[in-house]
């Protein structure tokens, strides 16, 4: 029996209800799902020839709903302007969607990448994966005052 294919001119199947398709398959990045939300792990190096493909998975991920996505940078061997810009623009997908996009970064050459691209107060890097989702309208890792 020929397993069942999503038909494109006719919407989902029965099978995909409710359900958003699962991101692209990427070699520099493992998804995982947990306590409200997406955690991408992103690994190797994200330059040019990498970003792209980077850059379709956070599409997918912040597509619909309020997405709350964590992009973990700690496995990042090399990471230039090309991963910035695809952060931006994930970043304000998940925010015009009224979610949100936050980084893990414990390297200094990524801190100091953000802060020479006036980037930093955009993505205060948390040093550590958020433990759970926080209460609506503030984004993973923030902390109430």
């Amino acid at each position: 029996m020929p397993p069942k294919c999503r038909n494109h001119t006719t919407g989902p199947s029965e099978d995909d209800a409710g359900e958003p398709p699962p991101p692209p398959a990427h070699p520099h990045a493992r998804v995982r799902h947990g306590d409200g939300f997406t955690v991408v792990e992103v690994l190797g190096e994200i330059d040019m020839a990498t970003a792209g493909a980077l850059g379709e998975q956070l599409d997918a991920l912040t597509a619909d709903g309020a997405p709350q996505v964590v992009v973990d940078l700690r496995a990042v061997d090399f990471f230039d302007c090309s991963g910035l810009r695809v952060l931006c623009r994930a970043e304000r997908r998940a925010r015009e969607r009224g979610g949100a996009l936050r980084l893990v970064s414990d390297q200094p050459r990524v801190h100091h990448l953000l802060r020479a691209c006036g980037l930093l107060s955009r993505f205060p890097p948390l040093p550590e994966i958020p433990s759970a989702r926080p209460p609506q309208g503030r984004p993973p890792g923030t902390v109430r005052r």
